[in-house]
């Protein structure tokens, strides 16, 4: 949440209290309700860090809690901030980093620092996404910079098994196992002289989990369910819709199915071995499609209701039931039309929402439980691709 005076102290002893609150009432539900393994930080020896951790559940920042001694201040999503009330509490008794996703954010770099010569230890996860595949996200190369400006030993935290206990795109926690930990430890010393390409590539590669090929079982009657969220690319039928029910899902258009198990595998009509191969050929789909052919037809219509939202102060309700369409070049909610063209970005939060940056307007999208916003995300970045407006042109959102 903004700060209407830099003078004032970022770091506060409020928020020992508030940690302390999190510890009494949060830890122990988050240890029962996802059984997992959280291994101390013992090497911390009363220094301040940035830790920086892979993003797989929606409790990960308990997690580090659990491991890091002291306060940590997260760098935290827009959304989390733009709750009136709730979010005036959150920012009192832990004072969150606000960021805007999917942009270069001064302020939130401003504030990082502040916290850092206040003596904060800061707590990022740099996908600024939480996976729906598995795999670990795209990270943007503004990390290496950003972590040579802050000057800090830099944790690398673990989290494996949360995609398999708690897939972004599932309602379910599904009985399995989650180990986290602080694996490495990068000193100044030991990044100062690396270019920043070379310290972004060691970044990756130790936060990059692939959950599709590790172990393990993840019980659940349900475990296909809402994988509809994320899927909506049939080998069969191309753009199509999907639904799911217990462990199946099931083509809409021609009514192939496949079964989701415990171990993360598929069997059934398709040729995927997991989720990640069928994001990967959904990926690929997309970034082979003639967007142009959907310019006048519409490819998507979702029933959603339209919120504008005021960063980091509130939302307001616009529509409740209005009709999201989905073209090759643009979104229209109702009968009004957002070119892409004019749009400056495009990110998924949670579940089943979206969010579009247009100038300084942002407008939530949130749609039922089966809503899929990752096609919006996919047509928006192709689109922006096929024009050569973004660095990473294989980029499609996540």
């Amino acid at each position: 949440m903004a700060r209407k005076d830099n003078a004032k102290k970022w770091v506060k002893p409020i928020h020992k209290f508030g940690k302390a609150l999190v510890a009494f009432f949060v830890y122990p539900f988050i240890k029962l309700k996802y059984r997992a393994t959280v291994e101390k930080f013992k090497e911390q020896n009363g220094r301040q860090y940035l830790v920086l951790y892979n993003h797989q559940t929606p409790f990960d920042q308990f997690f580090v809690g659990l491991a890091i001694k002291g306060v940590t201040y997260y760098v935290s999503s827009e959304d989390v901030l733009s709750k009136g009330f709730i979010s005036r509490i959150i920012n009192l008794v832990v004072a969150p980093i606000p960021i805007k996703k999917n942009s270069s954010d001064v302020r939130s770099v401003m504030n990082m620092i502040k916290v850092k010569n206040e003596g904060g230890t800061i707590a990022i996860a740099p996908e600024g996404n939480r996976t729906y595949n598995g795999r670990t996200c795209y990270i943007a190369p503004s990390i290496a910079p950003l972590i040579k400006k802050l000057n800090l030993p830099v944790a690398i935290f673990k989290i494996e098994g949360g995609y398999g206990v708690q897939p972004r795109w599932s309602n379910v926690v599904r009985r399995g196992k989650i180990n986290c930990k602080v694996t490495t430890v990068l000193e100044p010393e030991s990044y100062k002289n690396l270019s920043n390409n070379e310290l972004y590539s060691k970044v990756v590669n130790l936060l990059s989990q692939d959950e599709n090929v590790s172990g393990g079982e993840f019980v659940s009657k349900k475990s296909a369910e809402y994988l509809e969220r994320l899927v909506y690319v049939c080998p069969y039928c191309g753009l199509s819709s999907f639904e799911s029910k217990n462990d199946k899902l099931t083509c809409k258009k021609c009514g192939k199915t496949a079964i989701y198990h415990s171990n993360k595998t598929f069997s059934g009509d398709f040729n995927f071995k997991n989720v990640g191969e069928w994001s990967d050929y959904q990926e690929e789909f997309i970034k082979k499609l003639d967007l142009s052919r959907y310019n006048n037809v519409p490819a998507y219509k979702d029933v959603v209701s339209v919120y504008n939202t005021f960063i980091y102060k509130s939302k307001k309700l616009l529509y409740k039931n209005a009709t999201v369409t989905l073209y090759g070049n643009r979104v229209e909610i109702n009968e009004t039309a957002y070119a892409f063209s004019d749009i400056l970005a495009f990110t998924v939060l949670g579940r089943n929402k979206i969010n579009f940056y247009l100038g300084e307007k942002v407008y939530q999208i949130k749609g039922n439980k089966r809503f899929n916003g990752v096609k919006y995300l996919n047509f928006f970045y192709h689109y922006k691709n096929i024009l050569k407006e973004n660095d990473n042109e294989q980029f499609l959102g996540l």
